[in-house]
């Protein structure tokens, strides 16, 4: 790759500086601008409210719709009949798989409105459109539906038995897909030879991602151009017009997606929901706005979740505690339908199985399980924390088995620095890393060697301490494979200004932040001088959008690329201007010098003579701008060690995380401050899932877990101080070597915060607990072991 041009200084804000985030002021001071905040110019827009099933898995007998039809503000009621005349197509999957016989997975008919069955509670059998949201919600309880209730199944492990319900007629056993990777017979030469092979099963709990603004959606429809708009809380508004375009079948030219500020999105909301058809559809219908906002307790019967696998994980070890193979068996909850992703987090993610070590063999099986359950999508890491749970806990349970330190035992295993780039037997190739570094600065600054000091001290005054470590490698920017491309434009205008237009979407990482020290550092064009559009498919030409912590290095290459062609073209202009070779014009903090002489013109100068043709060079364009999509040759792979300390109240089951350390590459920073931000977040998310966040379903697949009160969202004295440290390694596989950063604190939580309670649990004679670890749980898994 090109290296990095740099025309300003850290201390300016450019690259490297932690600056303050640009877009906390007004949204701090209430003046962001959500889909909710949207006031549409054709009059005030109705409210659409669905009717949900209350049943997991039924048939629908008849769907009575004139009671509601009648109710006062009522504009608009629709069911599966009125559905059926638009012809609507299902929703598209953008990841496939097959089945163990290698015919492609069977892909459920996914459609706005339930036809003929209910397969989850909360399944929208119909809507509701009135003047204001009381009266659509008086009026959907008078929607009269009869169903035929059938027995559900909920748990993976009862869908695959032998006289499980099918919640798909044509899928036997209830097996979506069998995805496999690895070699089996190097497995099975590994395990021969080993001198240990470790066995454990491992279950990751389903969780709602649960963002500070729910799910909202906007429909509008000009009757005159036959054109749509969409104002929603999404991650990618440039693929979810052209699979919306795909469901309506109309060309997408006819549709406009705005992505305004996003409270959050975590994965959940790059997932095509129902509610995103049905506001456009009763928009066309009605020609007028229509407006639907998610409440929370509706997010929990709606909103797509994540996680929810139990994985047989087995390690292979010499005589000395070295890796030779890994044998990973997963059965993954996709839930009744397959969501836009669906298939992406169980399989896509898989060569973060490999770790941060030289393990030689692998036989990794995933199987997708249909059951009577919300459909499951990425959620914040998407496979990458499932993956590094299962190789950092099966490794801890070989240290203790061994009676090895698990420090030493991870050492003795990891790729050594002067490996790089390094090819693993299973799907990556990391191109830079430097893990016996951060290893050993981790356990340095988390005094691991003095634990064994803490835990007797703690012991003497009645409780129980545990300390856990896992070290983390995800991908990031993209498949190994094919990283998908991003979209770059830079616009100067005649006052000297610049517009940048961003095909990556921000739900509130700070990217506004980060392009301006990119175009500070690489333009030398300050922050008060530029203007950043994006999340809006008229505006912004093309985009890929934000996900898998891809922004900064695919936004970062395309904004690279247009960059070098403004400075070509600007670098013209000004050899021009001041009568000088174009060999003698260099740039440098903002500026184009002519070499031997104090003539220079700042890139604002050129970028306003660029309006004058009079002022430009022979038969020259006018205007500076330049516009770039990228698509990188190569993914990164940001990694990190995580060190958590726990002290376990044996009395009331209590956990209290009281130190956390993280030692983190993810190359070359845009800004600190911002990155250490992301970490903290992804692992009080970590955190939150392993203690006390959980998705909890009864036996006729009603949701246990439906508000606040019962699902554990980790508060702020559930979790520490997080002390993050850097250990950056640059990469050389992006023009700013940058390494993704928006999910690596969720992917070395689940470990961390799992390993350390099982170690102070482990010191009291529990061998095996689940997570989350509930003081309840906790308790009772003591008072088990006899404590």
């Amino acid at each position: 790759m090109n290296e990095m041009p740099v025309s300003s200084s850290v201390d300016a804000g450019g690259i490297g500086a932690s600056v303050s985030r640009r877009e906390d002021l007004r949204l701090v001071r209430g003046l962001g601008r959500y889909t909710d905040d949207i006031a549409v110019e054709h009059g005030p827009a109705a409210h659409l409210v669905a009717v949900r099933s209350p049943y997991a898995f039924a048939r629908i007998l008849s769907i009575d719709l004139s009671g509601a039809r009648g109710m006062p503000g009522v504009i608009a009621v629709l069911g599966s009949e009125e559905m059926a005349a638009e012809n609507f197509r299902p929703f598209p999957l953008r990841v496939m798989r097959k089945k163990a016989n290698g015919e492609p997975n069977f892909s459920p008919p996914y459609m706005p409105l339930a036809v003929g069955h209910v397969r989850h509670v909360g399944d929208i059998v119909a809507v509701v459109v009135a003047e204001t949201l009381d009266q659509a919600k008086d009026a959907a309880e008078q929607v009269d539906v009869t169903y035929d209730a059938l027995q559900p199944v909920v748990e993976m492990t009862q869908a695959v038995s032998k006289d499980a319900p099918l919640i798909w007629p044509t899928e036997p056993d209830n097996i979506c897909f069998e995805h496999r990777v690895g070699d089996g017979d190097a497995w099975q030469e590994a395990a021969a030879r080993a001198a240990h092979v470790i066995s454990d099963r491992m279950v990751i709990s389903r969780v709602s991602a649960n963002p500070l603004e729910p799910r909202t959606a906007l429909g509008e429809y000009d009757p005159e151009t036959g054109r749509f708009t969409l104002h929603a809380g999404l991650q990618s508004p440039h693929a979810m017009r052209r699979e919306i375009a795909h469901i309506f079948g109309l060309p997408v030219e006819q549709f406009r997606v705005v992505g305004p500020d996003v409270g959050g999105a975590f994965g959940m909301k790059a997932s095509l929901h129902p509610e995103i058809i049905l506001v456009l559809w009763a928009a066309r219908l009605l020609q007028r706005p229509v407006r639907h906002v998610c409440e929370r307790s509706e997010a929990f019967l709606s909103d797509h979740q994540s996680r929810d696998h139990v994985t047989d994980v087995s390690l292979a070890l010499d005589e000395d505690g070295r890796f030779l193979g890994l044998k990973v068996t997963t059965l993954a909850n996709i839930g009744a339908y397959i969501a836009s992703n669906g298939l992406h987090s169980p399989t896509n993610n898989l060569g973060g199985l490999a770790g941060v070590y030289t393990i030689g063999a692998f036989d990794v099986v995933v199987r997708g399980v249909f059951t009577n359950t919300l459909p499951t999508c990425p959620y914040r890491g998407a496979g990458r924390p499932e993956a590094t749970f299962y190789i950092e806990q099966i490794i801890d349970k070989a240290a203790y088995e061994l009676g090895v330190d698990r420090v030493e035992i991870r050492r003795r295993n990891l790729v050594p620095p002067e490996a790089m780039p390094y090819r693993t037997a299973l799907l990556y190739t990391y191109d830079s890393g430097n893990f016996p570094a951060i290893l050993k600065k981790c356990a340095d600054a988390a005094d691991w060697n003095g634990f064994e000091h803490r835990r007797q001290a703690s012991e003497a005054e009645g409780s129980i301490r545990g300390i856990g470590i896992a070290y983390a490698i995800e991908i990031a920017g993209g498949p190994a494979d094919k990283p998908f491309e991003e979209y770059a434009k830079i616009e100067f205008t005649a006052d000297g200004g610049a517009i940048v237009y961003a095909g990556s979407h921000s739900q509130g990482q700070g990217h506004e932040t980060n392009y301006l020290q990119m175009a500070q550092t690489l333009l030398g064009t300050p922050a008060d001088a530029v203007q950043i559009v994006y999340g809006d498919t008229d505006k912004v030409t093309s985009g890929r959008g934000t996900f898998g912590s891809r922004t900064m290095m695919a936004y970062g290459a395309a904004f690279s690329g247009a960059t070098g062609t403004i400075l070509a073209k600007a670098r013209s202009i000004a050899a021009h201007l001041m009568e000088t070779d174009l060999d003698a014009v260099e740039f440098r903090d903002g500026r184009f010098f002519a070499r031997d002489s104090n003539r220079n013109l700042s890139l604002s100068d050129i970028a306003i003579a660029s309006f004058d043709p009079d002022r430009l060079p022979p038969a020259m364009e006018p205007g500076l701008e330049a516009e770039a999509s990228v698509s990188l040759d190569k993914a990164t792979f940001p990694n990190g060690c995580h060190i958590c300390e726990v002290v376990v109240d044996p009395q009331t089951g209590s956990v209290e995380i009281v130190s956390y350390i993280v030692v983190d590459d993810v190359g070359v920073q845009i800004n600190p401050m911002l990155v250490n931000g992301q970490i903290v977040g992804g692992v009080v998310q970590g955190i939150g899932q392993i203690m006390s966040e959980q998705i909890v379903y009864s036996e006729d697949g009603q949701v246990l877990t439906g508000s606040f009160m019962d699902y554990g969202m980790p508060r702020a004295d559930d979790v520490p101080t997080i002390n993050v440290l850097s250990h950056g390694v640059p990469t050389t596989t992006n023009p700013l070597g940058v390494k993704g950063a928006g999910e690596a604190g969720t992917v070395g939580a689940l470990a961390a915060v799992s390993s350390a309670i099982k170690d102070a649990l482990r010191s009291r004679g529990v061998d095996t607990f689940e997570m989350p670890a509930t003081p309840m749980r906790v308790w009772n898994a003591l008072n088990a072991a006899g404590t």
